[in-house]
């Protein structure tokens, strides 16, 4: 009772957790719901429509026709006064005018320096005041930049303010403003620019932390006053009129109203843009409507933004549509969605229910998974995740809302998983507790396999290719005649529970403990195809622990003796054995045998670790020397025997490749029947000098004293 108590309170704390952390609202949470509304806008973008916008691009053809940027402001005016004769209604800049035309007669004048040459330009209009004529016989809007500079309110450029062209007029909550995104700097255009121009707007945008361009404000914060966008203002002054009716309550903004078009937005006066693929049609080359090759259908009546996707020029965003599009057009996408009143919302009721859903979720979720089986589990988590992205996806299409998918359903399948593990732990307690005594008798792999496969208990066993590794700790029963008894065993256990953790690193089956030796089994009663690599990898991580521990005890006082590794690899049957009365699962066959001869062979070889040539065959990575070709006692075929490099003692070895080249002087060369033992005592008799405490080196050489005349080795006793 206390538990399923304690279960019941753990789904309820997740519930408030996962409401707690909806409300923080922290910047991973904020990119999974972007991300899933990009997915939605992928999924079902807008379907393009004229509706009387259009850019003009400065793109890189006009570059290549009309020279790099920035151009004379006497090329600008001639395309503003070609988009007038094309019956643009507004022409809106998403440029920077900040700086008068270096270009003109007079800073040219200054730079050359030349009478007749200033003589000459001082006839010449300025190229500024030429701009500034086309704008005042023109509607255009001009771009301001807003920035967080850490001062006061002021124009970045040092220009005087002229009253505004237009007025805000809130309708609802005091100060709207506090709401709004907040600068404290602008730079603005030239003055003589401003005062021709019928509107100046901001060209900022609500980039997130991942660039990506979603929203684009109406309005923003100027120190304690609200300014517009450069969308805004385009609409203003497309629709002829002075005034934005800002409606806000106390939760922040809600629409913005210009002329007669309604925009809702959302707390911060951000609108979310309605992306379309990719539209050709939207853009016009500005090179096509200097050289006069535009005609009046594709411009009278529009919105005209000028701007650019030359890269050069800097002005590129990502989108959600996974590319990277000019910055004008997202303007132009804000000024089309408005004019056709199909807006993306995320209103504030949304918000709440998506808290309710969260809660609700949690809660159902958690408890259904506290009393049902796994498999329904699953069932009801597909079915909650296929509803919350159906219902999300028709919301966007029918309704054009941006409901949070993912978070509900993320806390949905947390609670499920929560759940669902309380009740495995509940149900499965005492067969865990079965499980967890039974492995403190048989090797934890093992039982897990029979606990999974418990019609395999039963006797009999099957062929199956298996690899071994048995162990031996040289000299333990003296230590145990010459010593503290009781301290023996301690270290013992101690040395054993090392062994073990690395055997069961490996997913390597325990057969059996005899004293202080350890014979282990590979791909039984789980099948692995790496068994012979996961051997060789487990001997040798044995061989480094016992090494270690080795050293350890001795350097303490204690006398410990070296452990001996043999490894080998074959066909033998594994099964079931012993009858009726009791099971003994192990393995039977010749492998299992010449494993623990060569962990034997290895007290008369000098070395610590022996693997045969089968085992070497199916690793990677692991160097190692010949030993020689070796007939155990009792056998009649030689085995081909190697000792690990990572088993020797590298300061006390000869190199390698000495090593090699004296083990090829005893076997026969390629196409002859001729060994040479003269030249191979010869070899060895060098590399002794040298290494004189390398065992193999010591035995070959023996070897060759005695008469030797090849590297067959036959063993007298085990």
């Amino acid at each position: 009772m206390l538990s399923n108590l304690v279960a019941v309170s753990l789904v309820i704390a997740l519930a408030v957790g996962a409401l707690m952390l909806w409300l923080l609202n922290p910047i991973p949470l904020q990119n999974l719901r972007l991300a899933q509304f990009d997915q939605l806008q992928r999924w079902y973008p807008r379907a393009y429509s004229p509706a009387g916008v259009r850019v003009v691009d400065i793109d890189e053809a006009s570059l290549r026709e009309f020279g790099q940027w920035p151009w004379p402001r006497t090329r600008l005016a001639e395309l503003v006064n070609r988009l007038k004769d094309a019956g643009a209604a507004v022409v809106v800049f998403d440029v920077l005018l900040v700086e008068p035309d270096r270009t003109s007669p007079a800073p040219m004048a200054r730079l050359w320096k030349h009478p007749e040459v200033s003589a000459l330009l001082e006839t010449l209009p300025d190229h500024d005041q030429v701009l500034q004529q086309s704008l005042a016989e023109q509607s255009v809007v001009l771009g301001a930049s807003l920035s967080g500079s850490g001062h006061s309110a002021e124009p970045v450029n040092g220009s005087s303010q002229a009253p505004p062209p237009y007025r805000i007029i809130n309708r609802g909550g005091s100060h709207p403003e506090q709401w709004l995104n907040a600068f404290d700097a602008i730079v603005l255009p030239l003055p003589n620019l401003m005062a021709s121009a019928k509107g100046v707007g901001a060209l900022n945008f609500a980039s997130d932390a991942d660039g990506v361009v979603r929203r684009v404000p109406m309005l923003s914060r100027l120190g304690n006053d609200m300014v517009p966008s450069l969308s805004a203002e385009a609409l203003r002054v497309a629709k002829g009129t002075r005034n934005y009716l800002l409606r806000s309550s106390e939760a922040g903004v809600q629409e913005v109203r210009i002329g007669d078009l309604t925009v809702p937005t959302d707390a911060k006066a951000e609108i979310w843009l309605y992306y379309t693929r990719p539209q050709p049609d939207r853009y016009v080359s500005a090179a096509r409507v200097l050289d006069k090759q535009v005609g009046k259908e594709k411009l009278d009546g529009h919105i005209v933004l000028i701007g650019s996707s030359a890269a050069g020029l800097m002005d590129l965003r990502f989108s959600p549509m996974g590319d990277v599009m000019p910055g004008v057009e997202a303007h132009a996408l804000a000024l089309e969605q408005i004019l056709l009143g199909e807006h993306l919302q995320r209103p504030a009721w949304l918000a709440g229910l998506e808290a309710l859903v969260i809660v609700l979720f949690a809660l159902a979720a958690g408890l259904f998974a506290l009393a049902s089986s796994a498999r329904s589990v699953v069932i009801a988590m597909l079915i909650v995740l296929a509803v919350m992205v159906a219902g999300a996806c028709y919301a966007f299409v029918a309704h054009h809302l941006l409901l949070d998918a993912i978070y509900p359903t993320l806390v949905a399948a947390i609670s499920f998983a929560l759940g669902g593990s309380i009740h495995h732990w509940l149900t499965e307690r005492e067969q865990r507790w079965v499980r967890e005594a039974f492995s403190r008798y048989v090797s934890p792999n093992r039982v897990a396999h029979l606990v999974a496969h418990h019609e395999q208990l039963q006797l009999g066993g099957q062929r199956q290719a298996c690899s071994f590794v048995f162990t031996d700790l040289a000299g333990f029963t003296s230590m145990m005649e010459a010593g503290d008894p009781a301290q023996a065993v301690t270290q013992l256990n101690e040395y054993l529970d090392g062994m073990l953790a690395i055997i069961f690193k490996h997913d390597g089956t325990l057969d059996r403990i005899v004293g202080d030796a350890v014979a282990v089994l590979f791909s039984a009663p789980v099948p692995q195809p790496d068994h012979r690599q996961r051997a060789m990898n487990c001997a040798l991580e044995m061989d480094r622990f016992a090494t270690a521990y080795a050293m350890q005890l001795r350097a303490s006082g204690t006398a410990w003796g070296h452990t001996r590794i043999g490894v080998h690899t074959g066909e033998v049957i594994v099964g079931n054995f012993g009858g009726k009365t009791l099971f003994d699962y192990r393995a039977l066959g010749d492998p299992i045998n010449t494993a623990s001869r060569l962990e034997s062979v290895n007290k008369h070889l000098g070395t610590r670790v022996c693997v045969s040539r089968a085992i070497l065959d199916g690793c990677v990575g692991v160097p190692a020397r010949l030993v020689g070709f070796l007939v155990l006692q009792g056998k009649v075929q030689p085995l081909e025997v190697y000792e690990p490099l990572a088993a020797a003692n590298d300061a006390l070895s000869a190199p390698v490749a000495d090593y090699a080249a004296g083990m090829r002087l005893l076997r026969p060369l390629d196409n002859q029947d001729l060994n040479h033992p003269s030249l191979a005592l010869a070899h060895f008799e060098v590399l002794f000098e040298k290494y004189p405490h390398d065992p193999l080196v010591s035995l070959h050489l023996q070897r060759l004293r005695f008469g030797a005349t090849d590297d067959l080795i036959v063993m007298r006793e085990k």
